[in-house]
């Protein structure tokens, strides 16, 4: 499955786990809400109904105090009687007060259906056989007309008092009795119908809970598990991302063996160990000898599939004890912890090699890598990590130097090369800083009208104490600590300014050749700087050829170069193919379209006129340069009897002793003055008109 629609559906999952649990957060907060408003309404009713009985209890003492006020007024004697009038007119007021407060709380409706309604409130106040509203008004009208009366009789009458006379006036006992009988039964109704409607509330609330209950128990179940089980899934997901991650970290991805970064970080605990346990410790460094080979020949495939038998075999080939490690490329290092004395170390390096160097098929293809070695032992060579490393490193370029598929121990002759590689690697960085760095230039001629056909910048160095420094020394040394493409950098700068100088002054050089190294290529600056230089110079891009090697064509689109050649090329600089048919590359990159102008290597130029396969070799270079129509220099021609070979195979450009020595800009430039063609001198003649 690929990456997309994995997170397509994580990302499905994950939105149906927030809808689900949003959904039951609201269901459930509706849940509590509904239970608040049923309790909230509960406690409301039951206030309503304690209410109403309070009122109910209050009329029905009420109602006995009337019948008590209006019997005593009536037996009391006249001073007594004030008094008791009073109170009984209050009593009265009161209760008329509280029974419409009653009707207005009960929503009082004599027209109501519900007064046929034997359990409801409605009818005890108008139906059989209570009539509780008939006899409550009946109490309050015999009431206040008792009340008139007595104080008519008294003279406590503001209005003249009751006209029929106090004797005339009696309270109804009967009324004063079905009244109290008539709110008796009032207060059952009430206390029914709230014990009814509390039964229901109550109910409705269990009910509510229960159901919320079990929509807990479902979300529990059905969202937050899968949640869970989600949650707990991608943990362990990130643990072995994790895992993977601190994996990675000091594994090699393709070999699976320990990279480069556990080595740094182990390398002084297995020294100390080594200590305690008072152990010789041995570095083995490894490196394949046609590595590269490999992969221009069979692919990159191919390739990988080497350094993947061979860390295999290097497993098999140590003890458990022992630490494999890549460093990268093709690099290996074997860490031999116990490893012994000096002739126990040389039998495992012959086992170790010998079992690495057996034959590999490849689909088919049986591929034979070699490996070198290079062993540096502990304590008796260095005793830190970074010294046995370059030490290690040392003895295996010495391996390489001897054919390559040995192995060889670091040496005091190691050791004095190495110190003087360190010294050259400092007087290098102090040159580059200085800008020591000198151009010499090498005419190419035309061998058939002997024109300059161009002039290839060569750098040179000489040193403040030493002197001249060959670039055999210190290239090499340069490349190994990264420090070429500012070498380069120097030596461009300075041939693009010489040759402008040249253009300005009008001598005739052709083109300026200047070799550039993978390593610059590399560089992400390389064509604006290049752009730049030529352009602060004066000097035009098709006066310029750079010359790359076979290697840096096969250096495809992986590193970037192919596409800074066509974009170089593409603004009208030249491309040489230097040292032609010393490497691998395929006749499909010797293409019109990429390159300009090849390079014959000095080895099939050097008696030519003697080795006749040096002939053919270079009569079929020419031959197929000339039917790609790409130009053709030889480079490397000393002697008349070359020239005369090179001239009757066709090959017309060459370079070489023969022709001029690399020469310093002031001498170059004087070669080159020599050499340009004398311009016709115009001779005017002095003579009279006829």
């Amino acid at each position: 499955m690929s990456q997309q629609p994995v997170q397509t559906v994580s990302s499905r999952l994950i939105l149906l786990i927030k809808a689900g649990y949003w959904l039951a957060l609201l269901i459930i907060a509706a849940m509590v809400m509904a239970s608040f408003i049923l309790l909230q309404q509960m406690m409301a009713a039951q206030r309503h109904d304690e209410t109403l009985l309070d009122m109910v209890s209050t009329q029905k003492a009420l109602s006995q105090r009337i019948v008590f006020l209006a019997s005593a007024a009536g037996a009391a004697t006249r001073d007594q009687q004030p008094a008791l009038v009073t109170a009984f007119k209050q009593a009265t007021a009161e209760f008329e007060k509280n029974y419409d407060l009653l009707l207005e709380l009960v929503a009082a409706d004599p027209t109501s259906p519900e007064r046929f309604d034997p359990e409801s409130v409605q009818n005890v106040l108008f139906a059989k056989p209570f009539h509780l509203d008939y006899f409550s008004v009946g109490l309050i009208a015999n009431g206040e007309r008792l009340v008139s009366g007595f104080e008519s009789q008294l003279g406590m009458a503001t209005d003249g008092g009751y006209k029929g006379g106090s004797e005339r006036v009696k309270l109804d006992a009967s009324v004063a009795n079905a009244t109290l009988s008539g709110y008796a039964a009032l207060g059952q109704r009430i206390s029914a119908k709230a014990d009814a409607r509390s039964d229901t509330l109550l109910n409705l609330h269990r009910t509510l809970f229960y159901a919320t209950i079990g929509v807990i128990v479902l979300v529990a179940l059905f969202i937050f598990r899968p949640m869970s089980n989600a949650i707990l899934r991608k943990t362990r997901e990130l643990m072995d991302a994790r895992n993977s991650m601190a994996f990675i970290a000091v594994h090699d991805g393709l070999t699976g063996l320990y990279n480069r970064t556990f080595l740094t970080d182990h390398f002084d605990t297995l020294i100390k160990s080594a200590q305690r346990r008072r152990e010789r410790l041995a570095v083995v460094q490894l490196d394949l000898d046609r590595f590269k080979q490999i992969n221009d020949t069979l692919g990159h495939a191919a390739g990988d599939y080497v350094l993947v038998v061979t860390a295999q075999r290097m497993r098999d080939a140590c003890r458990a004890s022992d630490l494999s490690v890549r460093l990268g490329g093709d690099e290996f290092v074997m860490i031999l912890n116990g490893a012994g004395g000096t002739e126990d170390i040389n039998m495992t390096a012959k086992r170790i090699l010998t079992q690495i160097n057996e034959p590999i098929i490849f689909q088919g293809a049986t591929v034979l890598p070699g490996v070198s070695a290079g062993i540096a032992v502990y304590p008796v060579d260095a005793d830190n990590a970074q010294n046995l490393l370059v030490h290690a490193d040392l003895a295996l370029y010495s391996a390489k130097k001897q054919g390559g598929g040995s192995f060889s121990f670091f040496s005091e002759e190691l050791r004095r090369e190495l110190d003087h590689r360190k010294q050259l690697e400092h007087d290098i960085r102090t040159a580059i800083s200085e800008k020591e760095f000198e151009v010499y230039f090498q005419p190419q001629v035309s061998l058939s009208n002997g024109t300059i056909s161009g002039v290839e910048a060569l750098v040179r160095w000489r040193h403040v104490e030493r002197g001249a420094i060959a670039p055999g020394e210190f290239i090499p040394v340069a490349e190994k600590c990264g420090l070429m493409p500012e070498i380069g950098r120097i030596v461009i700068a300075k041939a693009i300014n010489e040759a402008a100088e040249w253009k300005r002054s009008g001598i005739a050089f052709g083109r300026l050749a200047v070799n550039v190294s993978g390593s610059e290529l590399r560089e992400p600056d390389f064509d604006a700087f290049l752009f730049d230089t030529l352009e602060k110079a004066g000097l035009p891009p098709e006066k310029l050829s750079l010359e790359i090697v076979e290697s840096v064509i096969l250096d495809d689109e992986k590193t970037g170069i192919a596409a800074k050649l066509r974009h170089i090329r593409a603004a009208g600089v030249h491309l040489e193919l230097d040292d032609f048919g010393t490497g691998y590359a395929s006749l499909s990159h010797v293409n019109p379209n990429e390159i300009d102008r090849l390079k014959i290597d000095r080895r099939f130029v050097q008696n030519i006129n003697q080795n006749g396969d040096n002939t053919k070799i270079v009569r079929a270079i020419t031959e197929l340069a000339r039917g790609l129509g790409i130009s053709i220099v030889a480079e490397g021609a000393e002697t008349e009897a070359e020239l005369d070979s090179l001239m009757a195979i066709g090959c017309d450009q060459v370079q070489g002793y023969s022709i001029a020595f690399p020469m310093p800009q002031e001498k170059a430039r004087e070669w080159l003055v020599a050499r340009a063609p004398r311009k016709a001198r115009l001779t005017v003649l002095q003579g009279s008109l006829a």
